[in-house]
């Protein structure tokens, strides 16, 4: 059997549908593709749906079996192993959950990321010391201060990927109760204010804030995320987390419902101008 892990890097959920794509294509059944390795249809399935790692034994057998030219199995093949290496956050796996580990491995494959955040500044656009206040008070089940610091640290080596070449589009909209709440001391709160108005300068990022004076609004279910993927393979995908997991949901009548969600909040919020006004003004409250 395939070997398993704790959460599939993107290039195994991209590899692994287009395995499925070629045994369609070919007209074999999962049935039929599973005598060709000898093993149960279950196999196949987790092999695409990146349940389990790409064994390269199986990957070859399978392009041979699909009619793939020697050529072009040997750069999938290529595409495997390294789809099978370890994304850099599982170094954090000693505070990593598995259902937040596949949320960072989808996060740095995204082109667009479009959020909601009715509590907290999110992730990407937090300080450190507004990272770790919110670890000290909201982490259940790992609250010693070494697990919290590397908590910490997986956040702020996460937001590198607003820098990077191929940095994606972040569109958040915020509760204007992230910025009334108050997290840590004062200056934690006026140097985190600090970083969101640096974020709204940057090319990518744009921050709205949800007001009050505007009434109820659609997103008050609770917080959310949307991917959106420059590779056809990767549909747009949501993410919901609770208390201790999340769910992922990519079928498309849910995804579409969550993104009138957020086309409408993106509406009603302040613009991304106004937005700069009311942070300023916070800044000078604290």
């Amino acid at each position: 059997m395939s070997e398993p892990r704790s959460a599939p890097t993107v290039g195994q959920v991209v590899l692994g549908k287009r395995l499925q794509d070629l045994r369609e294509r070919v007209g074999l059944s999962r049935d039929q593709a599973a005598k060709v390795l000898r093993v149960a249809p279950a196999t196949i399935r987790r092999l695409e749906t990146a349940e389990v790692a790409l064994k390269i034994a199986y990957v070859q057998l399978l392009l041979k079996a699909y009619g793939i030219s020697e050529e072009e199995a040997d750069a999938f093949v290529v595409l495997a192993e390294e789809a099978n290496k370890p994304g850099w956050w599982q170094r954090f796996h000693d505070v990593l959950p598995d259902w937040f580990s596949m949320y960072v491995s989808l996060e740095g494959a995204a082109s667009l990321l479009r959020m909601y955040e009715p509590h907290f500044v999110p992730g990407l656009l937090q300080t450190e010391d507004y990272a770790r206040s919110v670890m000290r008070t909201g982490a259940v089940g790992q609250t010693r201060p070494e697990d919290i610091e590397r908590h910490v640290a997986l956040r702020m080596e996460r937001q590198s990927l607003l820098t990077r070449p191929d940095a994606p589009r972040l569109w958040v909209v915020m509760d204007e109760t992230v910025l009334r709440r108050p997290v840590g001391a004062p200056e934690t709160m006026r140097a985190q204010i600090d970083k969101l108005l640096e974020a709204t300068a940057m090319p990518n990022v744009t921050v709205q804030i949800a007001e009050f004076s505007t009434g109820h609004h659609p997103g008050t279910y609770g917080p959310f995320v949307l991917f959106r993927f420059a590779v056809p393979e990767l549909p747009d995908m949501v993410y919901s987390e609770y208390l201790t997991g999340a769910v992922y949901f990519d079928a498309r009548p849910e995804v579409a419902s969550y993104l009138e969600v957020m086309d409408r909040m993106a509406a009603q919020a302040a613009t991304a101008q106004r937005t700069k006004e009311i942070l300023r003004g916070f800044r000078k409250e604290l």
